[in-house]
């Protein structure tokens, strides 16, 4: 099964040795509703991240990846955004196997070191951003079901998003079929898991509209994590007139208390892998959360050169969540409670206009626009016990108002001044200012605060055509990260410092890339090295008492390359290998301390930071017999050990495992019947899945399951 990697490899190569050139070519619209599932999912990638137009990939100097509609969603639970991003080099992401928390996401090592949610990394949903302004992020609203693609930027050329842009993550909304068209799914699966959704939408010329609407459950591989979520998307596309057309997006999402199974120690782990952390179930360790957002994009073309783009978005999130510290570590004055509650209200605007015509005979494209981005937080703590009732909301301990907001003002060209080459330059400025209000102040802090950042980010990269079918590119890049809210959270472990931790600065970086695209009518490969260098890299100060109290350090480096391929090898079998090479460590020694009583260490120059693989490797052959409806897809993947803690004291163990995907598809005139038999964990490897790094009580580890099977039914409409 290993050796799966090295045969795709050699195909590819003989692939390219032996296939013609071709020019590239517009991949046609997908829609599950329509017939798009049904044809072979394009090997040009057409994206609209990289410079706000959509244009073939294969010739920007950009590491970008489309993922379309049929890797989405054939054979797939359509649940966890891992499914479909498993197969972009670059980019690690993991399902914890626990719904309370997310996924665990970083792209090139940056948001790496968040222990629950997206940091680091620039979230999209149509347009909308689901990445706040303090760079904090969530995906539970990305609507697999009714996507049309998702593309994943990675590299310099991130930053031309702001904060937080270490990479860029943007799913989009497929369009209704024309006329009227209908999907029903059903999928049951191991740990109870069940999930239905139900999708329409139709074109009426003047009226393009889908709505989708999600149910999923499951009991959870671990000892107390039952999860449900429920989820809607959809969007409405109005012509307005043969120049302008107006997009509106709703989505919403509800997931009522999903269980925490909380992560393990190295010796639970090896006792008892399903079973829930320590204090999981005697303080019903759980989350709850609602959100619901609209968003509103408005596109007109003002002249045969020009063209303008204004989007306007708002939404509101609420969350709820039980953790285990301990009645005992709570009953401090100073403890903020093992209950959070979080309101956020958050809206936006962001406007650009392009201008795409010849100068003196040669192709320019210019592109300016303005955004600002607001939130709201209203955040209390509570304790979590009354009496000798445990897992319970308490005694308020904790009220304070924090609102963030950023004004970002960018600048990006295009330039094709000679016809082999092609020049991309931007600029980004950026002005992020956070202020809290305590409603429960104290007398060594101010009821007031704040504290302002700015960056002005350039970015720059050239591609020269080689041949027809090769392309070299050269980028480099400036990066941005704040302190999110959660950063600034303390500014002490005992609570003796009140007040948000504002001595924080951002992290600054420095990002180059050199890369290697080509492409046929039969194969595509983009090989890309990159060399990240970041200063004032946020880091552990102090961890203990559920709370962690961070600082700056000085330098962390990143180097690596990134392979990505697909080959149509015939009609029938095609293959798709990525793999990731990063080298991520610590150049600046620091000090750092964790547990009660402090346990200080200095992390050495050399040590990797945590979360990070150093090498992982998907591969996958699909073979199809459209004659009788049969699709089969058999993959592998690997991961290298990653570390769970800046110290790297302890380390989850690299491993490979299989998943196997068996299809039948059956059509009549306006009717296709899918059926899709997916086994995961093949050989049944025992292997930890994710870690959650630094975590205060070393419960470190998030086990994944054994050998799974889910049956997915799905009936279309066309």
């Amino acid at each position: 099964m290993h050796a799966l990697a090295a045969l795709v490899g050699a195909i590819l190569a003989r692939e390219a040795a032996t296939s013609a050139p071709t020019a590239a070519v517009t991949p046609p619209s997908t829609t599950a509703t329509g017939n798009g599932a049904d044809d072979e999912e394009p090997l040009t990638e057409l994206v609209v991240t990289a410079t706000r137009v959509a244009q073939t990939s294969f010739n920007l100097p950009v590491s970008v990846d489309r993922v379309d509609a049929r890797r989405i969603r054939e054979g797939q639970s359509q649940v966890n955004l891992s499914e479909s991003l498993v197969s972009v080099p670059g980019i690690n992401i993991q399902s914890r196997q626990n719904y309370a928390q997310d996924l665990q996401l970083s792209v090139r090592g940056f948001g790496a070191r968040s222990s629950f949610g997206v940091r680091g990394v620039r979230l999209y949903s149509d347009g909308i951003p689901g990445t706040m302004p303090d760079g904090q992020g969530q995906f539970s609203q990305f609507d697999l079901g009714s996507a049309d693609h998702i593309e994943v930027l990675r590299g310099p050329f991130s930053a031309l998003y702001g904060n937080s842009s270490g990479g860029v993550i943007a799913i989009y909304t497929e369009d209704g079929p024309p006329g009227f068209g209908a999907e029903a799914n059903a999928e049951y699966g191991s740990f109870g898991t069940q999930r239905y959704a139900l999708e329409g939408g139709g074109d009426t010329g003047t009226l393009n509209y889908i709505v989708d609407a999600s149910h999923f459950h499951t009991d959870g591989y671990r000892d107390h994590s039952l999860a449900e979520r429920n989820l809607l998307n959809s969007k409405l596309r109005v012509t307005l007139d043969d120049v302008s057309k107006l997009t509106l997006v709703l989505n919403a999402i509800e997931t009522p208390a999903i269980r925490d199974p909380l992560g393990l120690t190295s010796t639970q782990l090896a006792s008892d892998p399903e079973q829930a952390g320590t204090n999981a179930i005697a303080y019903n360790t759980r989350k709850s959360l609602s959100q619901s957002q609209l968003g509103v994009t408005y596109e007109r073309q003002l002249t045969d050169e020009d063209e303008l783009v204004t989007s306007v978005y708002g939404g509101e999130r609420s969350t709820t969540q039980y953790q285990a510290i301990p009645a005992s570590t709570e009953k401090a004055p100073t403890n903020p409670g093992g209950v959070i509650d979080l309101q956020r209200s958050y809206g936006g605007a962001d406007a650009h206009l392009t201008d795409a015509r010849d100068i003196a005979g040669t192709p320019l494209q210019l592109t300016a626009g303005a955004s600002y981005d607001e939130l709201d937080e209203h955040r209390r703590g509570f304790l979590n016990f009354i009496g000798t009732e445990l897992g319970v909301e308490g005694a308020l301990r904790r009220w304070e108002t924090n609102l963030v907001h950023d004004l970002d003002q960018y600048l990006q060209a295009q330039w094709d001044p000679l016809a082999p080459w092609r020049l991309i330059v931007g600029v980004r400025n950026s002005v992020v200012d956070v202020s809290s209000h305590n409603h429960l102040p104290s007398s060594e802090e101010a009821p007031l605060s704040g504290v302002h950042y700015a960056a002005t980010n350039p970015v720059a990269g050239v591609i020269y055509r080689v041949a027809l079918d090769v392309n070299v590119y050269a980028a480099y890049g400036k990066g941005f990260e704040t302190p999110t809210l959660n950063d600034l959270a303390y500014r002490s472990t005992d609570g003796s410092l009140p007040g948000l931790n504002y001595a924080l600065q951002p992290a600054r970086s420095d990002n180059y890339e050199l890369g290697v695209k080509t492409e046929s009518a039969h194969w595509r490969a983009d090989l890309a090295a990159f060399y990240i260098r970041t200063h004032d890299e946020l880091a552990v100060l102090q961890n203990a008492a559920g709370r962690s109290v961070e600082q700056n350090i000085g330098e962390t480096e990143r180097k690596g390359m990134e392979l990505g391929g697909t080959a149509r090898l015939s009609e029938q079998l095609s293959a798709r290998l990525a793999y990731t090479y990063l080298h991520a460590v610590v150049v600046t020694p620091y000090a750092t301390c964790f547990g009660t009583p402090c346990m200080p260490t200095v992390v050495p120059a050399g040590n990797r930071l945590p979360a990070v693989p150093q090498n992982a490797l998907y591969a996958a052959l699909t073979w199809r017999y459209p004659r009788a409806g049969l699709t089969t897809t058999l993959e592998t993947f690997g991961r290298g050990q990653i570390y769970a803690d800046d110290r790297n004291t302890e380390a989850a163990a690299g491993y490979w495992s299989e998943n196997l995907r068996l299809g039948f598809e059956q059509e009549s005139t306006r009717w296709r019947f899918s059926e899709f038999l997916r086994v995961e964990n093949l050989t049944d490897r025992r292997y930890v899945g994710t870690v959650i790094v630094n975590e205060s009580n070393f419960r470190y580890f998030e086990p994944a399951p054994g050998r799974t099977a889910y049956l997915i039914l799905t009936a279309v409409l066309r």
